[in-house]
């Protein structure tokens, strides 16, 4: 990330640009627009911003096209914005890799402390001290490249999938419930709809079980998820 981070607001309402930009001069955030979906992910692969704020309903691409898109070759940070009721396609974007949401109509402060509890929980990431890549038998997950490799062969996650896979498994054998997972990998107190980590909790058995698994997310009914692996 950079020293001072540039953010991409892409929104196709005028007044969204004008209200986050002045939130976002005061704040010291340099910032640029983009009024429609072919825009955002033009100016996203071109000017590799550092975070990425995003509306799901644009002119020529959705932001859900945009985001899928952009997780093909890039982890920056994401914030979707969505209309009030949008529930299912909310999800779709967080399962799509999706940092955070925001329902409108939204608060420019919530905003600017979403974006930066987001850096923080970047920086956090950085500096601290645990392994950046764990291994198992037959199982490596690379924190610094989100890369995931299942018996040496690379295997497609999405970034909220290898961090709720690092998180599980650096913290193996011990149980967590469906909040402590997304305040940890969201950075904040999420207070959506927990069936998203059951959905992501499903798509990772999917990439790395086998039917004779050495290590496995085991559901612990009632309370949550863990992470076990054989000596």
């Amino acid at each position: 990330m950079s020293t001072t981070p540039h953010i991409l607001i892409c929104d196709d309402d005028p007044v969204v640009h004008e209200s986050l930009g002045l939130y976002l001069d005061a704040e010291h955030f340099p910032h640029s627009s983009a009024y429609d979906g072919e825009e955002a992910l033009e100016k996203a692969l071109r000017d590799k911003p550092d975070l990425i704020i995003l509306d799901l309903m644009m002119p020529k691409m959705s932001g859900t096209d945009v985001c899928r898109t952009i997780r093909k070759t890039s982890n920056v940070p994401i914030i979707m914005l969505t209309a009030k009721g949008e529930e299912i396609d909310r999800v779709l974007g967080l399962e799509l890799g999706a940092d955070d949401y925001i329902v409108k109509p939204f608060s420019p402060r919530e905003v600017i402390a979403r974006i930066k509890a987001l850096f923080r929980r970047i920086q956090d990431t950085e500096s601290g001290q645990k392994p950046s890549i764990l291994r198992f038998d037959g199982l490596e997950i690379n924190l610094d490249n989100y890369q995931v490799k299942v018996n040496d062969e690379v295997v497609a996650f999405t970034p909220k999938e290898v961090e709720i896979l690092y998180l599980l498994a650096s913290h193996a054998g011990q149980v967590m419930d469906r909040e402590q997972i997304l305040s940890k990998v969201w950075g904040y107190d999420y207070f959506g709809d927990t069936r998203t980590v059951d959905t992501h909790i499903k798509r990772i058995r999917q990439k790395i079980d086998s039917d004779n698994p050495k290590y496995g997310l085991i559901t612990v009914y009632g309370v949550g998820y863990k992470f076990e692996a054989t000596a």
